[in-house]
């Protein structure tokens, strides 16, 4: 059950990436939350079945550390393409 916590503390670090990192406009508000959870609960499964426990920190530290490190990337990598997308398409449709 504590990966509820995981899931949790995730969400929590996926909606600050939200509001920190540039282009919120261009994303989705759920798309931070859902992504900072996912990598948690990723993260969490990949030590539990190594076999480390709930008491050991390296689960813990993971499940805070993970989102905080690759939700903010892929937040940018994503504004970045929409960006360039969007500019693309406004090209060949000969749009301002």
């Amino acid at each position: 059950m504590q990966i509820l916590l995981a899931l949790i503390f995730g969400a929590a670090i996926g909606l600050a990436a939200e509001m920190l990192v540039r282009g919120r406009e261009s994303r989705g508000a759920v798309l931070a939350p859902v992504l900072g959870a996912l990598v948690a609960a990723a993260g969490w499964a990949a030590l539990t079945w190594a076999g480390l426990g709930v008491a050991d920190p390296a689960i813990w530290v993971t499940a805070i550390a993970a989102p905080a490190i690759v939700t903010p990337v892929v937040l940018s990598v994503l504004t970045r393409a929409r960006a360039a997308r969007d500019e693309r398409e406004r090209q060949r449709l000969r749009i301002g």
